[in-house]
């Protein structure tokens, strides 16, 4: 099994309303308890707005932290999910999954190199 992030776009805008976020909570419950279900889920979480974020650089040996997202822009990522797939198209359909419970676009991306716990270690 491979380790797989799927990764919430978010739009900018705050926060939706309780009678568009509630179902959307709904259905992302439901299809934790099916990612736990099939031993796939490995983690998930939300993230506060990128207002919150801090980034730390390190430029000619120096430390520079400043606040606020490392870039702008219209998207931000809102939630991230770590699954263990037996390969892309597996990982491919829990993030279709996602994408209808969110009602976002959903990136998926493999880790590279071996993680800890991957069963194939090519």
């Amino acid at each position: 099994m491979r380790h797989y992030l799927l990764s919430i776009q978010q739009p900018g805008g705050g926060t939706p309303p309780a009678e568009v976020l509630e179902p959307i909570m709904r259905d992302l419950a439901v299809l934790n308890e099916e990612l736990r279900a099939a031993g796939a889920w490995v983690f998930s979480g939300g993230l506060h707005d990128p207002g919150t974020a801090t980034v730390v650089r390190v430029r000619d040996g120096e430390e520079l932290v400043t606040d606020g997202p490392y870039t702008e822009g219209k998207e931000h990522v809102g939630g991230v999910t770590i699954i263990k797939a037996p390969d892309l198209d597996a990982a491919l359909e829990w993030g279709r999954r996602l994408a209808r419970a969110t009602t976002l676009p959903v990136e998926v991306r493999p880790f590279a190199g071996v993680v800890e716990g991957d069963d194939d270690r090519r």
